[in-house]
């Protein structure tokens, strides 16, 4: 068993030992119920390890469906953990209180880890069941970006961002399909891949992402990677993607041309990839045309930071503008305040509007 795989089973173990003293043992059940409850707390120790090695180690094809049930149980026994560490600290300045009074605090403690545990095991289930559902009907944001650099022919423009997909262990070629349907129904005039498409090897879950092949963008369909990319082999999921019809940019840049002008787009790896792929942002603008209009797309928001022009690369302020967004799928109109020509039905109205896509970190 892999060394990763042998950790997980220990953290686990540990945090499920954590959460039966501190949810179980305070309901005084009786010995075979007990020890029900210690048999399903084993299954699902099993059922994370095949959630974690899903489309790694285990084929998908039989893992998919316990590898979710155990993929959710690991997120409920981080929140129950969370809750018990909460309750344990409350259990023990009441019994710090009995001693200091010196007074037998057993009951108050019972009835509080009684109470605790049930608040806890509650909005632990609300947590994880509206992230779940959340997770699996991912939502449209519109945002509309305005920029005096921009060339007036590429004047609503229109580009779908999709990131943070996580295909392959839990979430099947359907799944992909039915993101890739969202996004042609919007008509972007360019697609852009924001990383973090798949979790796990090509030979296991490759098949997912087919349906990107289906993408229709008539500037072109790119994508840049994520960190998930480089936990199996990022050089052969990028090959992957090229054969689908997405040109990967890592550190490199493409231009667009759209009524005879022309804006970059420059693609740089994630902040967390290994050598020699570490995000190069001075390579992939070295290819640009220094006093043309560039958008920068990139997996984490972090790397905004870095996104500063440098006065030898251009003197324009605002030629620089970043996509980038952890979990989210976008499809915005960008704009030149300046222009006369635009069509007002090209940005969506305010009342039209979706709410930001939730995730582990909100869009921006």
């Amino acid at each position: 068993m892999p060394a990763p795989l042998l950790a997980l089973v220990a953290i686990v173990a540990v945090l499920s030992i954590f959460v039966r003293v501190m949810f179980v043992s305070p309901l005084r059940l009786s010995r075979p119920l007990a020890r029900t409850v210690d048999c399903v707390l084993a299954v699902l120790l099993c059922l994370t390890v095949v959630g974690y090695g899903s489309g790694s180690i285990f084929d998908p094809s039989w893992a998919r469906g316990p590898g979710f049930v155990g993929a959710t149980w690991a997120a409920a026994l981080l929140y129950l953990c969370l809750g018990g560490l909460v309750v344990g600290a409350v259990l023990l300045a009441i019994r710090i209180k009995g001693v200091a009074q010196q007074r037998d605090s057993s009951p108050t403690r019972m009835r509080v880890a009684r109470v605790g545990a049930a608040v806890v095991a509650l909005t632990t289930a609300g947590t994880v069941g509206y992230g779940l559902v959340e997770a699996a009907q991912p939502q449209v944001t519109h945002t509309t970006i305005a920029s005096d650099g921009l060339p007036q022919q590429f004047d609503g423009l229109r580009i779908a961002f999709v990131s943070d997909i996580h295909a392959g262990p839990t979430r099947g070629a359907g799944f992909v399909e039915a993101i890739v349907g969202e996004i042609n129904q919007h008509d972007p005039d360019v697609v852009i891949l924001g990383g973090d498409l798949i979790d796990g090897t090509v030979e296991l879950v490759g098949d997912v992402l087919t349906p990107l092949s289906e993408l229709n963008a008539p500037l072109g369909v790119f994508a840049v990677t994520g960190n998930h990319e480089y936990y199996a082999d990022a050089d052969e999921w990028t090959r992957l993607w090229s054969s689908l019809g997405v040109e990967v940019l890592r550190n490199a840049t493409a231009t667009l041309e759209r009524g005879g002008a022309f804006i970059d787009l420059a693609g740089i790896n994630d902040v967390s990839a290994p050598p020699p792929h570490a995000p190069d942002l001075g390579r992939a603008l070295g290819e640009r045309t220094s006093d043309r209009f560039t958008l920068l797309a990139a997996h984490q928001p972090v790397q905004a930071l870095d996104a500063v022009v440098p006065e030898s690369i251009s003197s324009s302020p605002d030629t620089l503008t970043q996509v980038s967004c952890g979990l989210c799928g976008i499809s915005f109109p960008c704009n030149n305040p300046r222009s006369k020509g635009s069509s007002p039905s090209r940005a969506p109205p305010s009342s039209q509007r979706a709410a930001p896509v939730r995730g582990d970190r909100p869009c921006a």
